[in-house]
Order: structure tokens, then sequence, then C-alpha cells
């Protein structure tokens, strides 16, 4: 547990803050409280760092203080006079505040005002719609709000090299939100351990990345830490995301501002109201909502995006297979993340869906996930890596074959009902792909029994063509001990009758003390 510890020490001051947040729940439903906390975190955070440039301005040159576009120049937020969290500090405790319209009001109207006031500046055009103004409404004591304020304004959020520090206590609290509301949490927010496997093994580095229900960003933002460790660019990655939510749309755009990556987030229903019909995407990652069945799907019989058959109406899996592979580029690669029914069902012509689609070789790898990785589903779950060509880029010519990863051995239990990864987990699964995928490798790949196997259409077809990993891989190798067979049978057969020995004593006992009772 080394490695957790590792990854999660510098973060515990945000644990600790979590758990003082979390006292204030109880005045508020889940579903506005984290919101609420959120919504303060950001706040917080931009002011700090606007405070920090400002600083650093008026030891410079004090003329440029008022100037927006220093602050711009270092993807700094402006942040009005209104909105700056020393002015609400200064009031969180009054009971009557006096509001930038001239009328009284409380805490809360003057956190939506400064919100108000932020998305209203020019240069914070990308955050317009994205921060939340119910403060003002929330049926609460208003002296909780001023109480939460307090809390953090002893907390710095920024040092002037914050932004991947603060955006992991973003996403502590956005797990933290989902694991404390279950399903409902967890549909805005996948867990860390699945976007990273995704991400190592498609390793998007540059061009376009595109998530059709991106929910709170989560593969925005490992995208662009992957780009960030491998020493590249994050300016060489464009990001495009559409998700149908609109309260969970703001809290992706919050989050993206604080890592300080550029996107265009748009809103709507991917299906009925696809956004972005022109846009093809190098990379596409993507975790949809598991077996949807109102997704829509009796308007769209004859829709374009369904080169492989059409989708059932009451199961969205295979709409969201041909809508992503649908906006892949021509050398685009596809990682998906959907029930494990989908690997094998036969339903409402999905069987013949997946056909379709193994035939025409869109489908590069799969891997079988472990139970217990999600926060909003017990249904076991698995990844899809679609690719539009597999000759592509240097990569070796891999047509005819996909390769299928066994992961459901992997993983620790994080807590009582949670898996998680570890680095070296996620490291062998991609590496197996990257190995079986590239020419060029230091270390060529191998199938090994219980885990991977390149495998063949032909053998994919004999299968009815059912993508289980579990169905291909095999089991893993037992390792010889030496002892000849003879000699372990007659061991085994020894301890046998050890035990029927000690347990037909056993019974002779229980029957003894059986009757002694029935005598008393």
């Amino acid at each position: 547990m080394t490695e957790t510890k590792k990854n999660t020490g510098d973060l515990e001051f945000a644990a600790e803050l979590f758990k003082a947040a979390d006292k204030l729940r109880s005045h508020l439903e889940p579903s506005e409280y984290k919101h609420v906390v959120l919504g303060l975190i950001f706040l917080k955070y931009i002011s700090d760092a606007f405070e920090a440039r400002r600083a650093e301005l008026e030891e410079e040159d004090p003329e440029l203080v008022e100037e927006p576009d220093e602050y711009l120049a270092e993807n700094i937020f402006w942040v009005p006079e209104e909105a700056r969290w020393s002015y609400l500090r200064d009031n969180a405790k009054l009971t009557e505040i006096k509001l930038s319209n001239g009328r009284k009001g409380d805490i809360g109207q003057l956190i939506d005002q400064a919100m108000e006031a932020i998305e209203r500046f020019p240069s914070n055009e990308n955050l317009k719609g994205a921060l939340s103004k119910n403060y003002g409404r929330l049926t609460i004591d208003k002296r909780i709000l001023g109480e939460l304020i307090d809390l953090f304004s002893n907390i710095p959020m920024y040092d002037g090299q914050a932004k991947d520090l603060l955006g992991r206590v973003y996403e502590y609290f956005l797990a933290s939100f989902a694991s404390s509301e279950g399903k409902r949490g967890g549909e805005f927010f996948t867990p860390r351990s699945v976007v990273r496997t995704l991400v190592e093994m498609l390793e998007p580095s540059e061009g376009r990345v595109y998530d059709p229900c991106c929910g709170s960003g989560g593969m925005f933002v490992q995208s662009d830490k992957f780009i960030s460790d491998h020493g590249g660019r994050r300016n060489a990655i464009s990001v495009y995301g559409q998700e149908i939510n609109h309260t969970v749309l703001r809290l992706a755009k919050m989050n993206l501002a604080i890592q300080g990556i550029d996107a265009q987030l748009r809103f709507n229903n991917s299906f009925l109201k696809d956004e972005l019909p022109d846009l093809r995407a190098d990379f596409i990652l993507a975790n949809p909502p598991f077996n949807t069945s109102d997704w829509g799907g009796d308007q769209l019989q004859d829709d374009v995006r369904w080169s492989f058959g059409s989708p059932p109406t009451g199961n969205a899996n295979f709409a969201w297979l041909q809508h992503i592979y649908y906006h892949l580029a021509e050398r685009g690669t596809a990682g998906v993340v959907l029930a494990n029914g989908s690997m094998s069902s036969q339903q409402s012509g999905e069987g013949a869906i997946r056909t379709a689609m193994i035939e025409k070789d869109a489908v590069d790898a799969m891997v079988a996930l472990p139970g217990q990785l999600f926060y909003s589903t017990q249904i076991p779950a698995c990844l899809w890596i679609l690719a539009k060509d597999k000759t592509a880029n240097g990569h070796r010519d891999r047509r005819g074959e996909i390769l299928f990863i066994d992961a459901r051995d992997l993983g620790y239990m994080a807590d009582r009902v949670r898996r998680e990864f570890s680095d070296k987990d996620i490291a062998k699964i991609a590496d197996t792909y990257h190995h079986w995928r590239n020419k060029d490798t230091s270390e060529a790949y191998q199938d090994i029994p219980g885990f991977c196997k390149s495998t063949s259409l032909d053998e994919i077809k004999e299968n009815d063509f059912v993508l289980t990993p579990g169905r291909y891989v095999g089991m893993p190798e037992v390792e010889d001990d030496g002892i000849p067979f003879s000699e372990k049978f007659a061991s085994l057969r020894g301890q046998l009758e050890e035990q029927m020995t000690e347990s037909a004593k056993l019974d002779n006992q229980i029957k003894e003390s059986f009757g002694l009772i029935q005598e008393r």
C-alpha cells in the first residue's frame, strides 16, 4: 500500500478539508451540497491565484496591477473586486450586506453576485454559465455559509504552481461526493483508475480529444496530465466534449478551468442533438451510462452514424459504440467503458452489430475489468478499444486480430467496498497493448495464459463473435514444483483419509452431545 500513500500523501489536507466541510452536509441535500462546496473551492482558488499575481505585479510595475491582460497572460482569471475572497470573508458574518445594486442582502446573495461578476468579465468568457449562482436561494441558515467561508479562508489554495495540486483536490472532492452519493454521484465521475488505464493505453499526445458524455471532465484532465508527464506540449491537443446534464457540465467547466485546460464543451443529448457533427477526433475516451433504455433510439432508426446496424431502442450500448466510431478521424483510436453484457449479448440485434464491427476490423482490443471499480454501479465492466485503421501511423498491421486482456485479478481494495488499480497494474495493461500494437518495441509481445491473447478473427468466429477475454486467454500456467503426480496423489489421498476420519469423530461427538441434551 506504499504506492497509494505516495499518490495521496500530498492530499491529506484535502481529506481534512472534506471532513470539515462534510459536517455542514446535514443542512443541505447532497445534490445541492456538492455544488455549494465545489463552487466555493473554485472561487477561493481563482481569487488566491489573482491575489498572488497582483502581488507580483505590484513589485514589478504597479501601473500594471489593474491590467487584465497581465493576468490572462499567466492563465489567471481576472477577479472583479466584488468577487475577491477577501471581500466575501470580511462580510461572511454580517446579517445584512449592501449589494452592488444598492439593495441589502445576505452572504448567499453576495456569493451569487461574485459568481455573476466573474462570468460577466470579457476575458472570462469560457466560464459563462459554468458557475453556480444559487447560494442566495439555499434553504439553510446563511450563517452556515459564513462558517464555510471561514473554513476555506484558512486554506491557501494557490502557491504559484498549484494547478495540479488544486486540480487533484478538486478531483478528490468529486470522488468523495461520488462515493457518498452512490449511484447519483457516480454518474458524473469516472474513477481515476479507469480513466488512467484508458489514457495510458491510447496515449493522447496531440490532436483532437473528444468525450461525448464528458461528465465532470476527468478524461480531459488525465489526458492533459499524460502529456505533461511525458514532456509534451499541453496546447498540442484540442479538447471537445458534450454532456446531457447541465449541472454536471458546470462541474466540468470549473474542473477544467482549475486545471488550466481550454475546452469546447457543449450541452445537449449526444444522440438526439449532436452538437459536434463534423468533428473527427484523433482520440475518443468515454464512459457512457451503462445499458440506458430511454436514449431516443426510436427517433433515430436511419441515422447516418449506424454504419454497423441500427441499435436496439431498449439499450444504448451499441449506439454509443457507433456514435464514437463515427466521430473517429481516419487514423483515430477510441477507448470506451461499457457493461460486460456488450461483449456477448445477442438480444435485439446486438450480436449482429458486434459481428459487423469485428468483421470490418473496428475492434482493436478488449479488456475485462475487475469488479468494484465504480462508485455508481456493481455491474461488471470492460474496455472496448476501437481503431479506424489498424495499419496506421507506424504501428504494425493488426488487421484480422484482436487483443484480449483479462484484468479481473488486478487491483487492490482501497477501502471496504471499492477497488483501485495501482500504477503497476495500469502499466501492465497499457504496456501489453503497446507491445502487441507496435512494430518497434524493446520488448516483443507474448501471449500470457490467463492474462492476454492475440486472437484471429477465425477463432472469434468459432466463438460466435463473443468478445469476452476469459474465453480466449485460457487459464494461468501452473508452475511445476518437480513432484511426480503419483507422489502428489498419494499425499492428497492420505490427507483426505485423515480429514474423513476426523470428520467422523466430530459427527460422533455431536451425536453424543445431542443425546445428552435430549436426556436432560
